[in-house]
Order: C-alpha cells, then structure tokens, then sequence
C-alpha cells in the first residue's frame, strides 16, 4: 500500500451547503409537505399531508420562499436563547472570551510547567498530557490547536524514546475523546442542545462519567502502544531526560487566570444544575471570565488593553466560519418549510418517512442508526458545530418518532462526529497533525484502527445505555 498523500480535497464545507440548497430548493416543490396535528403527542399517525407544496422563487420578498433569501432567512431564525441568533451570538461571545485568554499565555504556561513537573517521568507525562488535552476538547473544544502544541512536544517525545504517533495520540486524539464526551463544550454538546431544544448543558452526570471512562482507556492504550515501541533513551549528563522546552514558573498572573477558568467551570455548572441557566447567562458567564483575565493581563502588564480587545475580536473572527455555516444550515432548513412540527414542510415529510422505515425497529437499534449515521456524516463534514446544525434539526425530530430521547440523540451526534474524527482521510485537522508528526496516514490507520474500534463498541455502549435508562 502507497504512502503517497491522495490529491483529492473535500470541498469547502460552505460550498458543500451552498449545492445541499440548490438541491433542495430544486428538490422541495415536488414533494408534498406535512404537517403534525397540534393538540396531540407527535407520532406517525398524527401526520398529515399539505393542501399545497413549497414553492421556492430564486429571490423572495415578504412572505415567498426564494433560494437566494436562505442564509439571511437562517441566520435570523430563532430568538436569544435558541436555534440561530441565540446560538450565533453565544459562540462568537465564547470565542472571544477564548481569544483573550490564549492571549494572556497562561494555559500554554500551564501545560509547559506540567511538562517540566512530570518531564522526567514519561508515563506520569503522557497520562498527564492525555488528560490535559482531553480537559482542553471537553471544555472549549481544543482542536486545531493542538497542531501548535504537537510541533512543541514532538521533540520530547523523541528525547524520551517514543515514536512521534504517540505525540498525536496525546494532543489530538485526546483531544477529539474530550470532545465527543464533553458536557459543557460550548461548541459541541451545548450547540446540538440549543438546536435539538435539550436543557443546555443537561444530562451532564452521564457525560461527566463518560468523559473519565473513555479518557482512562485512551491514556491506557497510549501507554500501552508508547512502552510496546520505546526505543533508545537520550539521557543528559546527570542521567536524566533533557527537557527541550522552555518551562517558565508560573507567574501570580497564570495562576489567577488559570484559577478563574476552573471557578468558571464550576460556576457554569452550577448555574444550569441549580439556578437553569441557558444560553445568555452561559454565554455571560464566559464574557465575565474574559474581563477578568483581561484585567489580570493588563496589570500583569501581559496585555495592553488595545491588544486585549484585539484578542477578543480575533477570537470571534476565528469562529466566523461557524456561524456562516450555521446560518446556511439553518437556511436549508427554510428551504424545507422550517422546523415547526405543525406547520407543512417537507422536513416533516422527510421525518415521516424516516420514522416509518424505522417504526418497526426497537429504540435500541434505532439510537444505534443514529450513532451510524453522525458517524458516516463526518467523511464529509468534520467540523463538530457544523455537524449539530446539519444534523441536529432532523435527527432530534427522528428521535421523537422513535421513541429515543431527543438527549440521546445529542450523545450519537457527539459520540459519532469525535470519535470518527480520528481516523477520517478527509479531515484537514487529522491530516495537519500528521502531517507535522511525519506520520503517513495509512501508517496512522494500521495503528489507530485497534482503538478505533474499541471507542465505536465503547459509544454504541454507551449509547445503548442511554436507551435502557431514557437518557433526559
């Protein structure tokens, strides 16, 4: 088998929605649209078909459907604490926030005094790392940035004798765990949430207990794969293992404003545990910690106050892509009639028509579909936000039909895009990190497919799971 990279590029992701609406829009006026009665619970009896099919105009004005309308018509959807507007301002708040504070240096000073704690130890090291990286795609979503983080500890990793596949497996794979089994990621769980119209940031206790269990098997088998192809140990003159990064001590300032993410954290899920935070008072909680690390920043003389407020709009900028995708997700969703259950669309239809090939499959195998699907779903598309506004609307509707909760459908959803995110060919991030660590993909494969398959047993597990107990 050739190790020579394929030619072949996925299309932008926005390129890729921009023909999904041209199809629909194409697609809809020859399909009756239906509706659900009102007044009765939502079930494949209660559907009913429109009078009349969607017509679609290339550009509408006043109450006309027209294709040209659909990002202006997605991105305005919705209201402050739900589906577009809500959850667009609520991610360009969070990314901001985030802006800042990688700006201040203080988790990267974090992560570089983990190293020089636990540097000559290596496998207190790489479980450390694991962990940390995990925390990272749990609580914010670590995932490019991980490529950044790689090219600094791939000398490490070689000074200790590992092969540079353990540094991916440490940065981005762990990554990627943390990600598909967050309960906060705002980005991740708490967008598939806001658009499947779940308590944000529900059903925490399960994830939290996932997130120690899959983190704890991917730091085994890490371990396990760096001793089984450790090779020759560089040692300095005293006999220990040359650490070739600069590790600073933490200064006050890393200190304060690493203690305020992990306050915020806390702070966060108390409020949606005990006091029902959603969406604004999320996303204020985060703006509040940005303030506060722009404080610590600028006293500590890290940060002007200019280069702060240019932090913080870098980091919404970051998250631009995003929100286009988002509002051109929820613009094919308008080609389709909408999402309201009552009123015709044919994203009823297409609800009908799934339900009804699956109504005489148990919820059991049903969840598992969804978990195949959001699986499959990610040779295409990788991004994790993407993905939720793609997807979520139809398979939050399927779950209803089902009988699977509409959380469970939210845990299939993270579960399929992370976890199938380690091994895809097409994924720019995956391929970037390889890439840097000098590692062929087709090599990478041979070595991931073990534990490929022990994490999709482990989330049709869990999955499962969440069936047997009514997951809410």
């Amino acid at each position: 088998m050739s190790d020579k990279p394929s030619t072949f590029k996925v299309p932008n992701t926005l390129i890729i929605l921009l023909f999904g609406a041209l199809f629909v829009a194409l697609l809809v006026p020859w399909v009756a649209a239906g509706y659900f009665e009102k007044g009765v619970p939502i079930s494949l009896d209660s559907y009913r078909v429109a009078e009349h099919n969607i017509s679609i105009s290339v550009f509408g004005s006043g109450k006309e459907v027209g294709f040209l309308n659909a990002p202006f018509e997605g991105m305005t959807s919705g209201g402050r604490s739900g589906a577009a507007v809500g959850v667009i301002a609520f991610i360009l708040l969070v990314g901001g926030a985030f802006g800042v504070i990688n700006a201040t240096g203080a988790v990267d000073r974090g992560l570089l005094r983990l190293i020089a704690i636990t540097g000559h130890h290596p496998r207190l090291l790489l479980g450390s790392l694991f962990t940390a990286f995990a925390t990272g795609g749990a609580v914010f979503g670590m995932g490019e940035e991980t490529i950044a983080f790689l090219a600094l500890l791939l000398p490490l990793i070689r000074r200790m004798g590992y092969p540079p596949e353990v540094g991916v497996m440490i940065t981005y794979v762990a990554s990627q765990i943390g990600f598909g089994t967050s309960w906060m990621n705002p980005f991740g769980v708490a967008l598939a949430q806001g658009i499947a119209n779940v308590p944000l940031l529900s059903g925490a206790p399960l994830r939290i207990v996932m997130f120690f269990i899959f983190v704890s098997t991917g730091t085994a088998f890490t371990l396990w794969y760096a001793e089984r192809h450790r090779g020759e140990v560089e040692l300095g003159a005293n006999g220990q293992i040359v650490i070739p990064v600069d590790t600073p001590p933490l200064a006050l300032a890393d200190r304060l404003i690493l203690a305020g993410i992990v306050g915020t954290i806390i702070w966060i899920v108390w409020g949606v545990v005990t006091a029902g935070y959603f969406i604004p008072e999320i996303a204020t909680q985060f703006v509040t910690l940005c303030f506060f690390a722009a404080i610590v920043a600028v006293i500590a003389k890290r940060l002007s106050a200019d280069a702060a407020a240019a932090a913080f709009v870098a980091g919404a900028q970051q998250l631009v892509p995003a929100v286009l995708v988002i509002s051109l997700a929820k613009g094919i969703e308008y080609l389709l009639g909408g999402a309201n259950p009552h009123a015709p669309s044919v994203l009823n239809t297409f609800l009908h028509s799934m339900g009804t090939m699956l109504e005489t499959w148990p919820p059991l195998l049903a969840a598992q579909g969804m978990l195949a699907v959001q699986t499959a779903f990610t040779f295409v598309i990788h991004s994790g936000s993407a993905q939720a506004a793609i997807n979520m609307p139809l398979m939050s509707g399927l779950s209803d039909l089902v009988g699977v909760t509409r959380q469970t459908a939210v845990l299939a959803y993270q579960l399929g895009n992370a976890m199938a995110n380690m091994s895809v060919p097409t994924g720019a991030i995956l391929m970037a990190t390889l890439g840097v660590a000098g590692v062929p993909w087709t090599r990478w494969l041979g070595i991931i497919w073990r534990f490929q398959l022990l994490i999709l047993l482990m989330s049709m597990a869990m999955v499962a799971f969440a069936v047997l107990t009514g997951y809410a």
